[in-house]
């Protein structure tokens, strides 16, 4: 149970924060609206921290990622006893931060119709449409990040939970802006899903049939990396 409880409440922590984040840049009459990438990459990374602090003090490895959970399960690295309930915490805690933001925001959708108030707030878009090269953004995006996340050890002690939020800030900004680097699919289908099911006014397609690239390519990029670190 403990590495179900860190796991939810740290993905809780990480999407409340982060689709805030693209919600207060994205919707009209907010304060942050027109913030850009920049603010996006760094509030993300930011929430990455604050997401596996909350994790590792609740008792989880502070994974908060589908795509590390599971190729670290297939490596040897994970037990995967434990599986179940991490990807359970994930998907679930990803749903519920995603609810707390269409509350958080409700006026701010409403006011929202049109530009900006789509999907986007809550899960990932290309910038260019090409399902082959949008794949291979996120295996090789994901590669990175968790071929760098192997080599800091247990990354839920002291400072590294920076350092990991340092990592997805500068994955963000020099390989996110292709297809807005899920890198984790419990970070895009749980949102994503919240957005299709929930009353958000105004919204429009939730963009399915675009959802298996940021389920498949993390994933991919997450065993890549792992089977690499393996092997050298």
């Amino acid at each position: 149970m403990h590495g179900f409880i860190g796991e939810f409440f740290g993905t809780m922590i990480l999407i409340l924060l982060g689709c805030g984040a693209c919600a207060s840049n994205s919707l009209k009459k907010s304060y942050g609206q027109g913030s850009g990438w920049l603010f996006i990459c760094f509030s993300w990374g930011m929430t990455v921290t604050m997401g596996v602090y909350v994790a590792g003090v609740l008792g989880s490895a502070g994974h908060l990622n589908p795509a590390v959970t599971l190729p670290f399960a297939l490596t040897g690295r994970f037990p995967w006893s434990q599986v179940p309930a991490y990807l359970a915490g994930q998907f679930l805690g990803a749903f519920c931060g995603a609810a707390l933001v269409i509350l958080h925001f409700y006026p701010h959708f409403k006011a929202s119709k049109g530009a900006g108030n789509n999907v986007g707030v809550f899960a990932t878009r290309p910038a260019i449409a090409n399902p082959l090269f949008n794949f291979l953004s996120e295996v090789i995006a994901t590669f990175a990040f968790v071929f760098i996340l192997i080599n800091l050890g247990n990354f839920t002690t002291g400072l590294k939970p920076l350092i990991v939020g340092l990592l997805i800030m500068v994955v963000g900004t020099c390989l996110g802006t292709t297809t807005g680097f899920a890198l984790n699919p419990a970070r895009d289908w749980a949102p994503r899903l919240a957005y299709t099911i929930l009353p958000v006014p105004h919204k429009t397609s939730a963009e399915w049939g675009y959802a298996w690239v940021p389920l498949c390519g993390p994933l991919v990029g997450g065993l890549v990396a792992c089977g690499v670190a393996a092997a050298i």
